[in-house]
């Protein structure tokens, strides 16, 4: 197990290379110049879609664009913005999380790129289901001689994918918290997670959106007003946290190595990690959405980044700087979290971190089944869809038992590898993303020149 674990953190470390962060943000920084910012002028219209005002029960898809965001939130709004921020703090110091916020910027216009583009080049299939993401994008909107990189991003797709770091951080706080001392909990605790992940995506996207749908708002909800809480018992500290962040960013004195090179890639792939903006994941749900143009989904999906990581991230960040046990505890991921939270609001504080972290936990390894079943069944069809999610909940008591750092570097470095093709075909095809969004905005100006007339 120590080889593996070595041969991951090596892998990780070379994937997120300065070439990898330069792609990332390089392309975030074109979108945003390519569209001229006019996709965050139409923000408002974006919630109104989210909320189902411009839907039609006609429109093509599997789910609804609530339900499409809810279940793309449910593998992006989890722990990441938990334990993967605690992890940021650790590693790239209090800095990483202006790198975050930089991330989701970024990944704002990404997002509204790559979706967009899911939809417009999904195939629907004969019993009405979609099939889309970046394989269906490359397929379709690409030369066929570029048909390798969709098959390069299912194959890491299907790795990327597995319940490394949700399955392993979701035992080890129900273990850290309530079972130390009951002997090979591990064990007991990954076998109830293997049947209750069974019972979930063994029923496809719509249970798994369905059950996305009512549990990640509410989850959401009190996450928000338990760290609102803490942070209003901390006011004066507020400012000063704040200032730590700015501060860190640009000069690294917190972080472990590396300087400020370290400071930025720690934040840029825990970002990444984050809302998933450019790592092709969100689109391959998105793309199944219910609606009558690309443009209306690609809208919704940009919305993520601001709730995944400009809110709770920050949330998060800011509950665990305020307590300052990232500089005095030896706990690591969902338990540093965790020791912050009972620090400021006492035994309920680690309570109800514990209900998010199962909720939000759960909700994301639902919804990554549903990922990695779409790479596979892209790979080897209908057959292979079906076999992945054996494979997949196989897997969820695997890591379950695993150290956190071969978790970690799994999933990192291979949505690394997932991001090269995603964005590479996203920037390709962006010129058309523009036309196609020009032309809906245009067509949303002349209804309420029309409505306005009408009045």
């Amino acid at each position: 197990m120590e080889y593996l674990d070595k041969l991951a953190a090596d892998f990780a470390t070379w994937a997120w290379g300065p070439w990898l962060v330069a792609l990332l943000l390089g392309a975030g920084a074109y979108f945003l110049y390519s569209s001229r910012l006019r996709p965050f002028l139409y923000l408002p219209h974006a919630f109104s879609v989210l909320a189902g005002k411009h839907s039609n029960e006609s429109d093509k898809g599997d789910v609804s664009h609530f339900k499409a965001l809810t279940a793309a939130l449910s593998g992006t709004i989890g722990l990441g913005n938990i334990a993967g921020v605690a992890v940021a703090i650790q590693i790239g110091g209090p800095g990483a999380i202006f790198w975050m916020w930089v991330t989701a910027i970024f990944g704002i216009a990404t997002k509204f790129f790559t979706c967009t583009l899911s939809v417009m080049y999904r195939e629907i299939g004969p019993n009405g289901e979609a099939n889309a993401g970046p394989m269906y994008i490359i397929k379709n909107g690409l030369p066929k001689y570029m048909l390798p990189f969709a098959y390069f991003f299912a194959v890491f797709g299907i790795i990327g994918c597995l319940p490394s770091f949700q399955a392993n951080q979701l035992v080890q706080i129900t273990n850290d918290l309530y079972f130390a001392d009951v002997e090979n909990f591990r064990y007991i605790a990954a076998s109830i997670l293997v049947v209750l992940t069974a019972f979930v995506i063994l029923g496809g996207l719509k249970r798994i959106a369905d059950v996305s749908a009512w549990l990640v708002p509410i989850m959401a909800v009190l996450y928000f007003m338990s760290v609102l809480t803490a942070i209003l018992l901390n006011l004066d500290q507020l400012i000063p946290a704040f200032k730590l962040i700015f501060v860190d960013a640009f000069t690294g004195n917190a972080v472990l190595g590396g300087g400020i090179a370290g400071v930025i890639i720690t934040g840029i792939r825990r970002g990444a990690f984050s809302n998933e903006a450019g790592i092709g994941t969100e689109s391959l749900v998105h793309g199944a959405a219910k609606t009558s143009n690309p443009v209306k989904q690609g809208l919704v999906a940009m919305t993520g980044p601001i709730f995944d990581t400009l809110i709770m991230c920050t949330l998060t960040a800011l509950i665990i700087l305020i307590s300052g046990v990232w500089q005095s505890s030896d706990s690591s991921g969902v338990t540093l979290t965790s020791e912050a939270f009972s620090m400021i609001l006492g035994p309920i504080g680690s309570l109800i971190l514990f209900l998010c972290v199962v909720s939000f936990g759960m909700s994301t390894i639902f919804t990554y089944s549903y990922y990695g079943a779409s790479c596979a069944k892209f790979l080897f069809g209908e057959a292979g869809n079906k076999i992945y999610q054996y494979i997949f909940i196989l897997f969820v008591g695997v890591f379950s038992i695993t150290s956190l750092d071969f978790a970690l570097n799994v999933v990192d470095g291979s949505f690394a590898m997932m991001a090269i093709p995603t964005l590479v075909s996203t920037i390709w095809l962006a010129p058309k993303v523009v036309e196609k969004a020009n032309d809906y905005f245009m067509s949303l100006k002349n209804q309420d020149k029309t409505e306005l007339n009408q009045v």
